[in-house]
């Protein structure tokens, strides 16, 4: 029975304090009640913690999207997440491109050039969705998990100490609003007072209602100071909390760079799988490489694939790039000549002679070549060289 009068005491009395709270927050929406303002230094952290956390929410969701574009496969993953289970490997699109290569070069033939090109591709495109993978293992543990724990704990603890922070705020200023009113009340009553109306039952009236709004003045000053000190407290708790802001940003930064790195490396292991499939594929025979029967474009050097962009390489295979008349006129012969290289060149064979920018190389012509080649030699070396590299000297 007592613990019944217990809890309906204490059910009262938080209905009673909603009841103020919300009284006093519609009295300030109304302008009809004053409000505690915040120091300038909380009112600044507090802003900083907020915009914190919207771009740790947007950076967060768009990395999601860059590293995994299915929007069902993240709804799935999110779904393993919260039920504390590992979502089950699947395979991503390059390793399924890489896999339709090869079983499309191994029915084609991988005797046939166009059959082993495609295993060769399938394989290198295998070998990027691996890379995909460990990419996308490396920044989720190491940069969204961190952005995650942010959203999740400590920004939802700031939020539970921010709102704890308002609810004081708001009892502060009814206990003040209730002071005031206290006050006024027992002025106009001392004003009435110092009337003197005639009669003793008037009198004794007029001095209990003065000392009943005496009492309540007092209780108003002291749940004033109370609501006070109440707010105050936690007003440092939260300074304190939204002060570590500058410590999640300086942990978000070596996240970030982390994120960079992966990307970097993933990047790297790319280009560099492409550069060896490109050699392997070079090493074809160039009737093979050739589209509808035309004669294969000239190998185009690095400096130039550099100097054309990112956007022009995709159709550097196709570029046909005009070789020098004097070097025309030395097809046409069979005398030796001196040739300085221009560019640098990894032979994609044992028919073909490796190439340094700026060394001088023996070149002649040899019937039957193709048009776009010579045979270079240096010192007891010799192999076919791409004459767009050269520089006839005499």
């Amino acid at each position: 029975m007592n613990i019944m009068d217990f809890n309906v005491k204490k059910l009262a009395a938080d209905a009673g304090t909603f009841l103020s709270r919300a009284v006093q927050f519609t009295e300030e929406k109304l302008g009809q009640a004053e409000k505690t303002e915040l120091d300038a230094h909380l009112e600044n952290l507090l802003s900083k913690a907020e915009c914190t956390k919207i771009w740790t929410e947007k950076i967060m969701k768009q990395t999601e999207v860059l590293l995994q574009p299915n929007p069902n496969a993240r709804i799935e993953e999110f779904v393993y997440e919260k039920l504390d289970r590992k979502a089950p490997s699947r395979i991503n699109n390059p390793e399924l491109l890489g896999q339709y290569m090869i079983d499309a070069g191994t029915e084609f033939g991988p005797g046939t050039a166009y059959g082993n090109a495609l295993i060769k591709c399938g394989e290198t495109q295998k070998r990027i969705g691996t890379a995909d993978r460990e990419l996308i293992q490396t920044s989720a543990l190491n940069f969204l998990t961190p952005l995650r724990n942010f959203i999740e704990g400590d920004y939802k603890t700031i939020a539970k100490e921010r709102k704890l922070l308002q609810n004081k705020r708001l009892d502060l200023d009814a206990a003040k609003t209730r002071l005031k009113k206290a006050k006024a009340a027992e002025t106009k009553s001392s004003q009435l007072n110092s009337a003197r109306p005639e009669g003793d039952n008037i009198m004794v009236n007029f001095s209990y209602m003065l000392n009943f709004l005496h009492v309540k003045w007092l209780k108003s000053e002291q749940e004033l100071r109370i609501t006070q000190s109440e707010f105050d407290r936690q007003a440092e708790i939260t300074r304190l909390l939204l002060e570590g802001i500058s410590s999640t940003h300086a942990h978000h930064l070596r996240c970030l760079n982390d994120f960079v790195e992966a990307q970097m490396t993933y990047y790297a292991q790319c280009y560099q799988y492409m550069l060896d499939l490109q050699k392997q594929l070079g090493s074809f025979p160039s009737n093979y490489l050739s589209n509808n029967n035309q004669t294969s474009g000239t190998p185009v050097p690095y400096a130039l694939s550099n100097a054309i962009g990112p956007s022009a390489q995709a159709s550097a295979g196709s570029l046909v790039i005009t070789c020098p008349s004097n070097l025309n006129d030395l097809k046409e012969s069979s005398n030796n000549r001196k040739a300085r290289v221009l560019y640098d060149y990894d032979a994609a064979n044992s028919t073909e002679l490796s190439l340094l920018a700026d060394e001088v190389i023996t070149v002649f012509s040899v019937v039957g070549m193709d048009s776009d080649w010579l045979m270079g030699e240096r010192g007891n070396q010799k192999g076919k060289v791409p004459i767009t590299y050269l520089e006839l000297l005499n």
